[in-house]
């Protein structure tokens, strides 16, 4: 069974647009990334960077062509994110309300770059748990930044969402837990999203130490998604990527492409960089492993088409045997 998760780099400006693109098969960056899923072709998937509507319709185009192309997903799944939701408040504190960064996580509208789900699988939707609404304060050990006492009672934790979701396999429940958090940059001195993304990643590790207000889930499961923060170079608060990735109850596959461990290539100086995470809990085998980054000329680049169209970041996959 293979599993992956990837940060398509899709989000638009304004709703609607993203689901215009991919209905358009001239859109070049779709494109890319229809081919890099036909390539990796996953069991289950998770996508970061997909615009959400109440619908499911982005998605639910997005999952229509992957079958156009040889690749079914019966199961869509994908919650409203914080990513754009609006807080009513000041957050930034530029003394204004209403903007991008005044939403409970940087978004230009409501559901902006959220996150889903395509799966082979059953996703049990009942059983599913949403702590997207967890207040930053609330979190056991949160590292909060100066903030007024009104925003503090609103500003939750997730910018984008963490989701605990079960899959059914094969008489085997597979939980998987996801997130996406904030880049540790554009803002001040305070450091306050090099603090939300630590805490962001944190709260993996405050669920299995049973911190949280719900138990921990049983094994197996995984945790996969966009830490946003290199364990070795870059910019943020890396102690807690590296507790989770060094946790006794998981495992760090280590996969490597072309770039190496490195997920996603950013302009200089930063360069390529490891952002995105795939740890399968401890009792899980981990048969292979790796990451879409073809080597330049090679008949899988080829498949892929222009590297100039193919998003700045990589889909991170591995194959699992569930007893």
């Amino acid at each position: 069974m293979r599993i992956a998760t990837f940060h398509t780099g899709l989000s638009e400006r304004g709703p609607g647009l993203l689901l215009r693109r991919v209905m358009d098969p001239e859109d070049t960056e779709v494109a890319a990334v229809v081919a890099m899923i036909q390539e990796v072709d996953p069991d289950i998937l998770v996508l970061q960077d997909v615009d959400y509507d109440a619908g499911l319709a982005t998605l639910t185009a997005l999952a229509d062509r992957l079958e156009q192309n040889g690749v079914a997903y019966p199961e869509r799944f994908a919650l409203r994110p914080n990513a754009g939701l609006p807080s009513g408040l000041d957050l930034n504190a530029d003394g204004r309300r209403g903007g991008p960064r005044d939403a409970q996580g940087y978004g230009n509208f409501a559901g902006d770059g959220g996150m889903a789900i395509l799966s082979r699988f059953l996703v049990a939707i009942g059983d599913v748990i949403d702590l997207s609404d967890l207040l930053w304060k609330d979190v056991p050990g949160a590292d909060l930044p100066p903030m007024s006492e009104e925003v503090e009672q609103a500003q939750r934790l997730s910018s984008v969402a963490h989701w605990i979701v079960p899959v059914a396999i094969d008489g085997v429940t597979l939980t998987l837990m996801t997130w996406h958090g904030t880049p540790p940059v554009f803002d001040g001195p305070e450091d306050r999203n090099g603090r939300r993304n630590r805490d962001e990643t944190g709260l993996w590790l405050r669920l299995l130490d049973g911190d949280l207000a719900i138990p921990p889930p049983a094994a197996p499961f995984v945790i996969l998604g966009v830490g946003n923060v290199d364990p070795r170079q870059g910019e943020g608060r890396r102690d807690t990527l590296r507790a989770l990735l060094s946790d006794a109850r998981l495992q760090d596959p280590t996969p490597e492409g072309y770039g190496g461990l490195a997920t996603a290539d950013y302009a200089e100086p930063l360069g390529p960089l490891r952002v995105s995470y795939l740890l399968p809990s401890a009792g899980i085998e981990v048969l292979r492993s790796g990451i879409l980054w073809p080597a330049p000329g090679g008949e899988i680049a080829a498949r892929l088409g222009p590297p100039e169209h193919w998003p700045r970041h990589r889909i991170v996959w591995a194959d699992l045997q569930l007893d």
